[in-house]
């Protein structure tokens, strides 16, 4: 890390849609613009666990292309919500293929940060803090930010 002092890095940020995900990019957008470096904003798509529960049969073709279609959509709309209508050139949305902390796990190799709100979209909201946040804060090759998201109204 010593030798990455005063270079401009890439922020990794791992967006779902979820409050806490838009919120970890608004401060991965901020904290890039202070230190003049980029965000990758990444959203990771899978099938549903009971996709194809047949077992033998591949996905169609347009399956992949809906969902792969639909995780660009909702990256692209908080893209604009934290940019606003004209992001910044250093700002790269990327959906990728894969469970979700596998993706942002990858993505971290080389990165100066990865940003993950406390929770995403899973249904245990009680927790401090969701799987995929707590699998990134104890594997990821680089420093971990994670934005607690304050849902008391």
């Amino acid at each position: 890390m010593s030798d990455q002092r005063g270079k401009p890095g890439r922020i990794v940020v791992g967006v779902d849609g979820s409050d806490p995900s838009k919120e970890a990019l608004r401060w991965a957008v901020r904290q890039a613009e202070c230190t003049r470096g980029t965000v990758e904003a990444l959203n990771a798509w899978d099938f549903p666990h009971l996709h194809g529960s047949l077992g033998w049969l591949p996905p169609p073709s347009a399956d992949e292309a809906a969902l792969r279609a639909r995780a660009l959509e909702e990256l692209e709309e908080a893209v604009r919500e934290a940019a606003g209508p004209r992001p910044p050139a250093g700002i790269r949305a990327e959906v990728r293929h894969g469970a979700a902390a596998g993706v942002l796990i990858d993505a971290s190799r080389g990165a100066a940060l990865l940003v993950v709100g406390s929770r995403g979209l899973g249904g245990f909201s009680g927790l401090l803090l969701g799987s995929v946040t707590q699998h990134c804060v104890q594997h990821a090759a680089c420093p971990v930010v994670v934005i607690r998201h304050d849902d008391t109204g």
